[in-house]
Parts: structure tokens; sequence; C-alpha cells
């Protein structure tokens, strides 16, 4: 059987760094199994995790057998590479429902069924948990030396820094352990599971060759290394954070609308990156869309794509049409039933930063009048008289959830948009949330 050429693939996506020597070859010889390391330390993983998600993607795609470890045990310790201080600790309980919470996300990008390279999830406590210290020392540790772990960037970084340093603490023994333990993960996978690869950023490339070095000395065994470049926007800076910190890919973290929109608003300058690695569009697809973007960069067509397949891979299609009926409600587009069906939280995503008054829902009950109503009972914050109310009524600039308010003493009716919000348009692009309580 010939298996699509990974490598090749991986290439032109901008999602190869480094690779061991053979590891090409390892992988167009037969169906190889492959596995990246998720750090359970969340109940969902985040966008920043999808660079790793999608090389298990391409790896199925070709005709290999991905496998997502959840380091149950490690994310009780966590890996220095990358910090600079050490992660607060999980109990085995909270680690165990945040692999749940991982193994549903992951079954939206990777095949877990009855398929010869079926996905498999597996968690690194179930060998570590019985696995004593002495024994672990004896039969492990003596492996490798501590030259040879000091060697390796992210220990040197941390060991290197000042203490106090920009935040950095000095390296426990705790976590310098991580990568022995790592590297027997990759030991233990070898052994029992057939894994010939690990993969990951590019950040983990020392502790994935501790554990090909592990491999080696303690099977005399072959195992190779392959990791993808992290993610960076434009300036440098890490991806995967919004002003408002991870985007995670947990509707109830972050609303399928802000999802959306983080996506529609990558710069044009990342656009093109970001679409070659988190999507599956052809390259043929996105050569189309970067010289359609081209003719005319006012129309995001790069970003639109983008936030497009990632949407409706992550969450849904129906999801990522609500987001986008949902974006044109500050641009004066939708009526009332499109308000109607936004669910609460992308109400407020839609409406975060828009002055939000609250008033009582008596006052509606007993038929308010629109003039007081903007005016009065929000506390003179849409108008600041019932004459300006009045004013702009008349002149047809005043819509209450998409209705034109048509006459100054028109009545308000109760009619509520999730039984508590008004939404209220003044002018073309002023808006305001009134919460009836």
């Amino acid at each position: 059987m010939s298996y699509m050429n990974l490598i090749e693939e991986l290439r032109w996506r901008g999602m190869l760094q480094d690779t061991m020597p053979g590891t090409e070859e390892q992988l167009q010889k037969e169906m190889t199994t492959a596995y990246i390391g998720f750090d359970p330390t969340a109940s969902s993983l985040h966008i920043g995790n999808l660079a790793t998600i999608m090389l298990l993607v391409h790896l199925q795609r070709a005709g290999h057998k991905p496998v997502a470890l959840v380091g149950g045990a490690t994310g009780m310790i966590g890996d220095p590479s990358g910090k600079s201080a050490e992660r607060n600790l999980l109990s085995e309980e909270v680690l165990r429902d945040n692999q749940n919470g991982i193994k549903k996300q992951l079954e939206k990008f990777l095949n877990f069924g009855d398929v010869p390279n079926a996905a498999e999830m597996v968690n690194n406590y179930d060998w570590f948990k019985d696995f004593s210290f002495l024994d672990f020392l004896r039969n492990v540790g003596k492996h490798l030396t501590v030259n040879y772990m000091m060697k390796k960037d992210s220990v040197k970084k941390r060991i290197t820094a000042q203490e106090g340093e920009d935040g950095a603490e000095g390296l426990s023994f705790t976590e310098f352990s991580y990568q022995l333990l790592q590297g027997y993960d990759y030991m233990h996978l070898y052994k029992h599971k057939n894994v010939r690869l690990q993969m990951g950023g590019s950040d983990q490339w020392g502790n994935i060759t501790s554990g090909t070095e592990l491999i080696r000395r303690m099977e005399g065994g072959k195992a190779y290394a392959l990791t993808t470049p992290l993610v960076t926007k434009a300036d440098g800076s890490k991806f995967g954070k919004s002003e408002s910190g991870n985007v995670w890919l947990d509707p109830n973290m972050t609303s399928p609308y802000k999802f959306y929109q983080f996506w529609l608003n990558v710069g044009d300058d990342e656009a093109e990156n970001l679409i070659k690695r988190f999507t599956l569009l052809t390259q043929e697809e996105i050569a189309a869309l970067v010289e359609e973007h081209a003719q005319a960069p006012h129309l995001r067509v790069l970003q639109k794509a983008l936030a497009k397949e990632v949407t409706t891979t992550v969450h849904s299609l129906e999801d990522y049409e609500q987001a986008v009926e949902a974006s044109q409600i500050l641009f004066g587009k939708g009526d009332l039933e499109t308000l109607r069906s936004l669910p609460e939280s992308t109400l407020m995503a839609v409406f975060e930063g828009v002055p939000q008054i609250e008033i009582s829902k008596e006052n509606l009950a007993n038929g308010a009048q629109a003039v007081d109503f903007l005016s009065e009972m929000t506390q003179n914050q849409i108008f600041e008289s019932k004459g300006e109310a009045k004013k702009m009524i008349q002149n047809g600039g005043v819509s209450i959830n998409r209705q034109k308010v048509a006459k100054p003493d028109e009545n308000i009716t109760s009619d509520l948009l999730q039984g508590k919000y008004l939404v209220v348009q003044k002018g073309k692009k002023n808006y305001y949330l009134v919460k009836a309580l």
C-alpha cells in the first residue's frame, strides 16, 4: 500500500519544523502509529492546540494511526518548556473530567471509529499510577544522564534565568524530571501501542528526542520525531488569545460567535498562513482564495473562508451561519426574528462593549410610552430629554428590537428577547442593550 506523502503535505502548509533522519522513509514504508501529548489542565482545548491537532488530522488522512495522549500524570507536574513559573497542581478527579472534555473535542477532528487506522486516546496516569519512585529511578532514570538532560533548551533557559527576572522562578526537581517522564511515555507507547513517531510543537523537540534516546538505550529500538512551528501573530506574540484571554473550543467557554469573530479579524499578513494550517482546503483552493483576496483585500475573502472552515469544524454549520447573521446585526442587518433566534450568550457577545442599562420590568408591563422609556425610564442614558427623544423618533431614527418606533406616544411592549432584553438603536451606529429585571 502506498501512503500519501505526509511530509510534503505538511511542508507546503508551513507545518513542518524539524524531523529526525528517517522519519519520511518510515511514513512511506508502512502504516505508522504516531502520538501527540495534550495538557489536561483545562476541560477544553483552545485554538493554540489546533496546530498540533491538525498534525494528527493530516497523519490520519495520510493513512496512519493517531494516538492522543492526555497527560493525567505529567499534567500533575507541568512541562517547563516555554514557561517561567511552575504551574498549580490539579487533582486526579479534575484531570479525568478534563480528559473527557478533550476527547469529545478531538472526536470532531479524528475518526475513533471502526477503521484500521482508528484514533485512540490514552492517559499516562494509567501506567504511572502504580510505578513506584524507586522503580522509576532504577529502571528508567539511570538511562539518561543529568548532563544530557541539562543540554535541553527548556531546562537551560530556566536554570540560567535569575529568579525574579521577568517573573522567572528556579527550576524544581519536579519540573526537571518532566522530560524523563515524557520520554518514558514514548517508551511505553513504543512497547505497548507500536508507536514509532511522536509529534508536537517546536518547543517540544527536546522532550521528544529524550524519548527517542530512551527507546534506543532501553530497547535498542528506533523511533522518530516531528515538530511543527509554533503559531505566532505577525508581531511575534503568542497566537491563540484574544483581548479577553484564550479562545476555547468549548462553546460554553468561548461562544461560537466570538470564535468566528476571532478568525474573521485576523490580519491580512496572517490569514494566508492560518488558512493553510487550520483548514483542509487544497493547495489549489487556497491559491485561488489568495489571488481573489489580493484583488480586493477589503472584502476579506481569506478571513471569511478561514472563519467558515474552522467554525464549522469546531462547532457546526448551523453555529457558523448563526454567527454570520449575528455579526451583521451591528451593521443594521437582520430583523426581529434574527434577534429572537440568538442564544443569550451570542446576544451578549454581539453587544459586548455596548452601553447596558437596567430597568424595572414592572414599568414595561404597565405600558410605557416610547418617549418616556427612551429618556426617563433609562435614566436619560439614551436621550437626555423627552424633547430630544421625540425629535429623533419623528425623524425615523429610533428602533427597538429592530422595529422602527413610529411615534413618541407608541407603547413599548413587553416582547423581550430571552425574556429580559431590549435592543435600542439610535441613529445608524449607536446601540444600547436594556435589561428589564
